[in-house]
């Protein structure tokens, strides 16, 4: 007799179906049970249900009845044991099915369980690859500033090496305590936004021509410095003031502000709606003592120079000052800060 777990190989390895004996332990119980019950019926009806001699015989019609009494009574439990037999066999058949389609429902549930694994193996390389985009991108600004420092010291150098100028002619003499930083000539104000904004690449030439004239201003030199610390450490989180888009104000809210109004008067100058930057920025502020002193030097020298510079700028340079990657840098920290709260 074939075992009923026996199965043969399937895609699954598990849900397969088995092969059945053609006679099983119901079907012999059940022919037992009914070649029993028919000698037992054959021994009653036949041996035991003998009419006497003296009894006058029934009529016809009494006799039909019988008949089929007597057939009812033989056969009827006989169909009642073979009703139940095969009730039980399927009941069987059942519970073996869904044992096996439990099983393969389990095998299943595992395959993907397998397969979400493999895919989330996939989502790790994908943001180790987006991590080290964000590291080259800030690998590319570290290069262009360094270019620009390499370059401020190159001009420095062949400034003093230049075998044309002449310290008794070309260079006025200084009175007692002056520097050189407050003889330079006014800075333009299109220099000062175009350095407040950076070089966009190594190549920018005019970027690093305004930022060396930017520079060579004392009051300038400290605020793009402060901008350059915040910026360096907003990138170390993967922000970058080019991804934000913040709401731009009109330039007489920034008038208002450069008057000294504070809070809700010029809540409108904090634009910054990108919430990865504004959680990631508080957090930092929170919790690194290093990035909340620069924030907060860069926004009082934020704020000091804006305030001489609104004086004599127009409408138009304000608001291009207020899309260079300094004043989303303020927008950004300002909001964070507190300061148009």
């Amino acid at each position: 007799m074939a075992d009923p777990h026996d199965s043969r190989p399937t895609p699954l390895g598990i849900y397969d179906r088995p092969t059945r004996p053609v006679i099983s332990a119901i079907e012999i119980i059940a022919l037992l049970l009914s070649a029993l019950w028919l000698i037992g019926a054959a021994t009653f009806f036949l041996v035991l249900d003998t009419p006497a001699p003296e009894t006058p015989a029934p009529a016809t019609g009494t006799d039909s009845l019988r008949f089929v009494m007597t057939m009812l009574a033989v056969f009827m439990p006989v169909a009642m044991i073979w009703v139940a037999a095969t009730a039980a066999r399927s009941s069987k058949v059942m519970r073996e099915e869904s044992q096996r389609l439990q099983a393969a429902i389990d095998a299943i549930r595992q395959a993907y369980v397998a397969q979400s694994q493999g895919r989330g193996g996939m989502s790790d390389a994908s943001v180790q690859k987006k991590l080290d985009e964000i590291a080259a991108a800030q690998k590319k600004t570290e290069t262009a500033l360094a270019t620009f420092h390499s370059s401020r010291e190159r001009l420095a150098h062949q400034t003093q090496a230049s075998p044309t100028a002449d310290p008794a002619h070309d260079q006025a003499a200084l009175p007692l305590g002056t520097r050189a930083e407050d003889m330079a000539p006014p800075l333009e104000r299109s220099d000062f936004i175009r350095a407040l904004n950076f070089p966009e690449t190594a190549e920018d030439t005019e970027g690093f021509a305004a930022l060396r004239k930017a520079l060579r201003d004392r009051h300038a030199k400290e605020l793009i410095q402060a901008s350059q610390d915040v910026l360096t450490l907003l990138s170390q989180d993967g922000i970058y003031m080019d991804d934000l888009r913040p709401d731009m104000a009109r330039p007489e809210i920034w008038r208002r502000f450069a008057a000294g109004e504070r809070g809700r008067a010029v809540a409108a100058l904090g634009g910054v709606r990108d919430r990865s930057s504004l959680a990631l920025s508080a957090g930092r502020m929170r919790q690194d003592p290093i990035f909340r002193d620069a924030a907060h030097h860069f926004l009082r020298k934020f704020d000091q120079m804006f305030a001489g510079f609104a004086e004599a700028a127009s409408d138009a340079e304000i608001s291009e000052l207020a899309n260079t990657r300094t004043a989303r840098a303020f927008m950004l920290l300002g909001r964070v800060a507190g300061t148009f709260d």
